[in-house]
């Protein structure tokens, strides 16, 4: 017996002898719906019926979706700081603007303030604000405000802790573990006051809390010998998620987890790249994929590859903290992961960071088993290898062969 087609939107009465109905798609008029509208009771059969069935229906739904995701992020202290201080320093801008041509349209720049006098004082009183205190005009104006950048420009640029000379003075016990100096509250306290450096240690990431066992534990075999190689697609990814957060990881900690996962080829696609050109390639390949260009692109990611070679030059214990790190941000991209109840591929994403934590943990592991000369070594190779890279690409991005021109001049192999 067929199915029964209806074209009616009014539902029937099912029946368990006869077959169950099938409605036409509301929208192409082709197609069996599937799916019905959650809000119209509309039935569709794809998602490009749905998005063209009524923009009301998906506008709203959008909406309520952003709007949900902004009520669950809950701020803590030090983030709604930084907050006021952005919008405290906005307004500030934006007063001196006015004075400054005050003479031509008292009225225009009145109607341009972003926020009103009302917000203003609240801001500067340090007060909370809420997306949901502005007026609906506050509210367009503020989103124009974030869609051009006026707002990302008042955000200090962040500055990483491997460029400080702190970093050059990093140091671990024998077993990789960080040297702990157990000082009483009050001979803290005052240190702190006393000296303006005292906050210099909390710049660096800390090392391990548990020795570094040997390699031949961890394994029966013997290590790879890429792992130098695979040790560059680590620190690049590194590198490339914390100037992508200005460093604050933490305020997202899956997110950065994933960024970390789509940018490298070890962690992310279980790649095993046996060249630094290899890897410098697809590194570069994804910072300057349609997804990550924003960011800035070749000059971004040569950049990032200037930060892999004062990395290396940091030498072993900075490269032992900066695994360390990212094991950690991984880690609470795992339990940030297990406590959300809905994401999509959540299996997925899982066990990729499960692999990903165990990958960084045995490079830590080998990295502290290193002579200090490999990484000097390892950095001219990375150097050498970076024109190259440049080389590879330059066929594919015109944009690589402008600066290759540019560069001429500069380090390059001439003959192999």
């Amino acid at each position: 017996m067929e199915d029964t087609i209806l074209t009616s939107e009014k539902p029937s009465n099912p029946s368990p002898l006869d077959p169950p109905s099938r409605f036409i798609c509301h929208v192409c008029q082709k197609q069996f719906s599937q799916y019905t509208c959650p809000r119209c009771n509309s039935r569709y059969c794809s998602l490009q019926c749905y998005k063209s069935h009524s923009e009301r229906c998906t506008e709203s739904f959008m909406r309520e979706n952003v709007m949900e995701e902004m009520k669950l992020m809950q701020s803590d202290e030090q983030t709604k700081r930084k907050m006021l201080d952005i919008l405290k320093r906005f307004h500030s801008e934006e007063q001196e603007g006015m004075d400054d041509s005050m003479d031509d349209d008292d009225e225009d720049h009145e109607d341009d303030s972003v926020l009103s006098e009302e917000t203003v004082q609240k801001v500067l009183s340090g007060g909370p604000i809420n997306y949901d205190d502005l007026s609906a005009e506050e509210k367009k104006r503020f989103q124009r405000a974030v869609a051009s950048g006026e707002l990302s420009k008042l955000i200090e640029a962040w500055d990483p802790w491997w460029l400080k000379s702190s970093a050059r003075t990093i140091s671990l016990s024998k077993e990789g573990t960080r040297l702990i100096h157990p000082l009483a509250k009050e001979e803290a306290l005052s240190s702190r006051q006393d000296d303006g450096a005292g906050d210099q240690p909390s710049e660096i990431p800390p090392g391990p809390d548990a020795p570094l066992p040997p390699v031949r534990k961890l394994i029966s075999r013997e290590p790879s010998p890429f792992l130098a190689v695979h040790l560059v697609d680590i620190i690049y990814s590194y590198c490339f998620t914390l100037r992508l957060y200005n460093g604050d990881w933490q305020s997202d900690a899956i997110g950065s987890a994933t960024v970390v996962l789509n940018v490298s080829s070890v962690l992310g696609q279980a790649g095993q790249p046996e060249t630094i050109l290899e890897a410098l390639s697809y590194c570069l390949e994804r910072t300057c994929s349609p997804e990550y260009r924003n960011m800035g692109g070749l000059q971004f990611g040569l950049g990032l590859v200037e930060d892999v070679l004062h990395i290396l030059s940091l030498g072993g214990p900075a490269l032992i903290c900066l695994l360390c790190d990212l094991q950690r941000m991984v880690q609470a991209g795992e339990e940030e992961l297990k406590a959300e109840k809905k994401r999509k591929s959540k299996t997925e994403i899982k066990s990729k960071l499960k692999l990903a934590e165990k990958k960084v943990y045995f490079i830590m592991c080998w990295v502290h088993e290193q002579p200090g000369e490999a990484w000097s070594s390892l950095a001219a190779i990375v150097r050498a290898e970076k024109s190259s890279a440049l080389d590879c690409r330059a066929g594919k991005n015109p944009q690589i062969a402008e600066l290759k021109t540019e560069s001429k001049g500069k380090v390059l192999i001439e003959e192999l």
